[in-house]
């Protein structure tokens, strides 16, 4: 199929297809037209792909997850695989970490900002 149908069938644009090619994470023949000619079975990689980018995995750590899922939603056992997943967990661990304190920080300035309000002048209330 032609990427302009792989694009269709996934919801994925064009763009965002030839870079998943040329970041190795599918792989075309060319017609001898030029043209990308992309199989049937692109179109599941392309949906693992999307799965596993909404779970916060960086391309290159899913180019080395992606072998192990083939025909299969769960991963196979594949070398170094989980140390991966382990070391993105942690990132996103850190992650949720540094935005809990953003919200809490920010929960903070928002309850100082009303009090400072409230103190100064108790009519603003019925403006906000």
């Amino acid at each position: 199929m032609l990427i302009g149908e792989l694009s269709r069938r996934t919801g994925v644009s064009e763009r965002l297809l030839r870079y998943y090619e040329r970041t190795g994470l599918i792989d075309s023949r060319r017609r001898a037209n030029g043209y990308r000619d992309y199989d049937d079975r692109t179109v599941e990689t392309v949906h693992r792909v999307r799965a596993l980018l909404a779970a916060g995995l960086p391309t290159r750590t899913i180019r080395q997850v992606l072998p192990c899922t083939h025909d299969t939603a769960a991963l196979r056992p594949c070398p170094g695989v989980l140390a991966s997943l382990r070391d993105q967990l942690d990132v996103l661990d850190r992650r949720a970490a540094d935005l809990e304190t953003a919200r809490r920080l920010l929960r903070q300035t928002i309850a100082a900002t009303e009090n400072a309000r409230d103190a100064a002048d108790p009519a603003l209330d019925i403006l906000t």
